[in-house]
């Protein structure tokens, strides 16, 4: 990824992983590339070769937001796709991001209320901001101030996330999206670089440029102080503090993960004695 050419490369990117028979197309010839070709792209957007073919090579860098939604319709994006092809067109606010890192006394009181369940805040970097005391032991401290780190550093990891791979690229997609709506935060950019050059199966994920919010993520966890757990992880924004988003994760109530989430909390209640 070239950093002055975020929009190119990504609108090149999902040119690629879009067939011809997906949007109408005949495919006919053999294909030197993967996807669509340039010339397919602009038609179904209706705008000139020669302009679409600026955009990816970041020679233009203003395209209207019309412009930019039949883009988005031709590469057939989602609403999260879209949002993040928006941002990288500085079609949204570009005001400089401002770091606020101090979670309200509101809302950790609320997740130290949160029954059963694990909840914590994370910056958009994914560091962990506060917990409650179920979060604190799930997450442990090897991961607590670096959660990606930990996720493509340490061999440990592929051990406590018994689905590594699709932990990894829900990794990616939500820290790529996160890049998109705060470009400025200063934690994001230099994680970025540092697992790209620490990492290549993060720096083949980062150039996939897959993009998707964290949403509802469903996780199996084998944990070493309580064993496995099936734990579904609901993200929501923290509309008073951006960049900031709140983590819950759950297991239905009585089920044997729900057990270990109440022991968590025990425990880590006896440590802090």
């Amino acid at each position: 990824m070239t950093e002055d050419n975020r929009l190119g490369d990504y609108l090149r990117a999902q040119r690629a992983r879009v067939t011809p028979a997906e949007v109408g197309l005949p495919d006919v010839g053999a294909r030197r590339v993967a996807g669509l070709r340039r010339e397919e792209v602009a038609v179904l957007a209706g705008v000139s070769v020669d302009y679409y073919a600026r955009l990816e090579q970041g020679r233009e860098r203003t395209p209207s937001a019309q412009v930019m939604n039949t883009i988005c319709a031709a590469l057939m994006l989602g609403a999260d796709g879209r949002a993040h092809a928006y941002r990288l067109a500085r079609l949204t606010s570009s005001a400089a991001f401002v770091v606020d890192e101090a979670v309200s006394t509101d809302l950790q009181q609320m997740m130290d209320n949160v029954s059963n369940a694990a909840a914590y805040v994370v910056n958009s970097g994914f560091r962990v901001l506060s917990s409650n005391r179920i979060a604190t032991a799930l997450i442990g401290a090897d991961q607590y101030d670096r959660p990606v780190e930990y996720l493509f550093l340490d061999p440990a990891a592929r051990l406590y996330y018994l689905d590594w791979i699709v932990i990894a690229r829900a990794t990616i997609s939500g820290l790529r999206f996160s890049a998109g709506f705060t470009p400025t935060h200063p934690e994001v950019a230099p994680l970025v670089e540092f697992l790209r050059r620490r990492s290549p199966e993060f720096s083949t994920l980062w150039d996939a440029h897959e993009v998707a919010g964290l949403g509802i993520t469903k996780k199996r966890i084998e944990h070493p102080e309580v064993g496995r757990l099936d734990l579904t992880y609901q993200t929501f924004e923290v509309r008073d503090a951006p960049g900031q988003q709140l983590i819950v994760a759950t297991a239905p109530v009585g089920s044997p993960s729900a057990d270990a989430l109440s022991l968590l909390g025990s425990l880590d209640a006896t440590r802090h004695r």
